[in-house]
């Protein structure tokens, strides 16, 4: 994988403010704000990138008011590392070709995998299948 590395400027003036703040700053965007992502069959994509991260058939409404998933499309696109702020111990989860913050998950999924990839719905575009 052929990793992305751009200044602060360049991520700034690619993305909107928000997407630049949840994904470079690890910021977090509200709740159900991105209800919107289409039922359709397709892949939802880094939006620094374009990397392929998470396929619909994944998608689960968790009712936390994020895009929730139960596996990554690939494993070795989605990184981890641990995450400490706001008093907590969590999973952050990031896109493993640009560092992009995507989210975090945690062990309280559905089947078959018992994860759920809480995901901020501004990291994501969708590209629905042909």
């Amino acid at each position: 994988m052929d990793k992305i590395v751009k200044t602060d400027t360049e991520w700034q003036a690619q993305l909107s403010d928000l997407a630049y703040k949840v994904t470079r700053k690890h910021g977090t965007e509200r709740a159900f704000t991105h209800d919107s992502f289409p039922k359709d069959p397709g892949t939802f994509r880094c939006i620094c990138c374009g990397a392929p991260l998470f396929d619909q058939q994944t998608k689960f409404d968790s009712g936390t008011g994020w895009p929730s998933f139960y596996a990554p499309l690939d494993p070795d696109m989605v990184g981890e590392r641990s995450d400490n702020s706001w008093f907590m111990r969590r999973t952050e989860v990031h896109c493993n070709r640009c560092d992009a913050h995507l989210g975090h998950v945690f062990p309280d999924g559905p089947a078959p995998t018992g994860l759920r990839y809480c995901i901020n719905g501004v990291a994501l575009t969708f590209e629905p299948e042909d």
